[in-house]
């Protein structure tokens, strides 16, 4: 074991809303620590416990309700407008975490553990004083594109857990595109034998797919680290694969090209079949069945092959389909041209503002979320001499993703429009989880930040400091993030 280590109170990703540090109060962990909670918080407790052991060393036993960590579930918490907002209390005699969920447990716990050591200490001290925190925005996501290559469900799990720790709560996998069908869909098999088998993916170095078994235990997986899953069914463009499968979802019923190239903007569904309709039916009712989340993402961007009208018409008819099956359409923001259901949501990823309808809808009430291509998008080269990543959108460090604010975003979308932001992430460019990690690490950490810290606590040479820090955090995790210049690195 190491020497003594001790973390200051507010060194964690994301910064809590509120840190009142009381050095008298620290507590040195004891060889006779427990932890204690009840039943409903005992998964939570048990996560704690085994935290506690890696960087103790000591047993640390359950103990009921009672023991010197204790996770209590009431409404004293203060801040308790949110779910995940939690109290944090570390004194001398032992620690108290307490929240109004087990969600906002849940996150308390992501922040004790970043206060805990890298690896396992002759004596570990937590920091005394209390963090009162609750987040900013309730959506903060990330997007996995498993179209343009598929990842598999260990790889999934992995994402899962790393984006877990800084309460990101919102995992959007991007199933179907023109490269790849990535979801069994019951009742028209070729989608996954055809679009999901060998050849598919970017050059055809991406196939796979997920059954309609694994889909559903990487939702549970998702919702046991309290993230949701947020599916995504590119329409009425970027439907190659589907078309490849199944040609009488062409307008003229002729076979389509198989297509691994990163061209967008070439298919369409038919608006003016009924065969379409029956089509997107069947899959909205499947995917929502699967998929116990409150949203269901239905694409809608890049439809150059789409005519203005075919594209109204379409959407007005599909957008209602996700509320007939119990969902909230999320769509990329040009869907906002068309008359909305009330519950839909535009996800805006321009690079500049434009009239493209976002801020009407934000007008009559619809919540936004935010992901500007040259703020958040994960697939972009860190600068020009990444190995990895697209550069339409120009070159985005980690300064770059730290350094804006969704509510300056766009014209007519302030604070009270935004559900939150996402981070996505494509994959033209990526053949493996590695590729995966280095681009979204630490980028992803910026966005995290953003979602969840109050806009007036947030500070680039705080976030650079604290970043700093957790190199060795996450490469002790064997994630493979990218070591930026910007960051001086531990």
């Amino acid at each position: 074991m190491r020497a003594p280590t001790m973390r200051h109170l507010g060194d964690v990703i994301p910064l809590p809303a509120s840190v009142r540090p009381d050095a008298s109060a620290d507590f040195r962990i004891p060889a006779d620590v427990t932890v204690g909670a009840a039943p409903a918080a005992a998964a939570i407790a048990d996560e704690l416990a085994g935290l506690l052991r890696r960087a103790t060393g000591f047993p640390v036993p359950r103990a009921g309700e009672g023991g010197s960590v204790r996770l209590l579930l009431d409404d004293e918490a203060d801040g308790g407008k949110s779910p995940e907002s939690y109290r944090l209390d570390i004194a001398a005699d032992g620690v108290t975490l307490r929240a109004p969920t087990a969600q906002g447990l849940f996150a308390g716990v992501q922040t004790v553990r970043q206060l805990l050591p890298v690896e396992a200490a002759a004596e570990v001290v937590l920091p005394g004083g209390r963090i009162e925190d609750e987040p900013r925005f309730p959506y903060r996501g990330t997007m996995l594109d498993l179209a343009r290559h598929f990842y598999g469900p260990a790889d999934v799990r992995s994402f899962i857990d790393t984006i877990a720790q800084f309460k990101i709560n919102h995992l959007h996998l991007h199933l179907t595109d023109d490269q790849g069908w990535r979801l069994e869909i019951e009742g028209w098999p070729r989608l996954t034998e055809v679009s999901g088998g060998a050849g598919t993916g970017i050059d055809g170095a991406g196939p796979g797919f997920l059954t309609a078994r694994e889909y559903t235990d990487l939702v549970a997986y998702a919702e046991s680290r309290f993230i949701t899953i947020v599916p995504e069914i590119d329409m009425p463009g970027h439907v190659n694969a589907a078309q490849l499968a199944y040609p009488e979802l062409t307008c003229d019923g002729v076979p389509v090209q198989q297509r691994t190239d990163p061209e967008v903007g070439y298919s369409s569904l038919c608006a003016g079949k009924e065969e379409t309709y029956a089509f997107v039916e069947d899959v909205i009712r499947v995917v929502a069945a699967l998929t116990p989340g409150p949203y269901l993402h239905i694409g809608g961007d890049e439809a150059l092959n789409t005519t203005a009208e075919d594209y109204r018409t379409f959407l007005t008819r599909v957008l209602p389909l996700a509320g007939k099956y119990g969902k909230r359409a999320i769509g990329w923001h040009e869907m906002a041209a068309v008359d909305l259901p009330p519950t839909a949501i535009p996800q805006y990823w321009r690079i500049e503002p434009a009239d493209d309808g976002v801020a009407r809808a934000a007008a009559a009430g619809h919540q936004v979320i935010m992901s500007p291509a040259d703020r958040s998008y994960l697939d972009m080269k860190y600068d020009d001499t990444s190995p990895l990543g697209l550069d339409w959108a120009g070159v985005v460090g980690v300064e770059r993703s730290y350094d804006w604010d969704p509510a300056d975003r766009l014209p007519g979308v302030g604070e009270e429009s935004l559900l939150g932001v996402e981070a996505p992430l494509w994959s033209e460019t990526l053949r493996s989880l590695a590729d995966v990690e280095f681009m979204a690490f630490p980028r992803l950490l910026a966005i995290a930040e953003i979602g969840w810290t109050p806009r007036a606590g947030r500070d680039w040479q705080s976030f650079r400091r604290r970043l700093a820090e957790f190199g060795p955090r996450l490469a002790a995790q064997g994630v493979n993030f990218h070591r930026s210049p910007e960051i001086d690195w531990r």
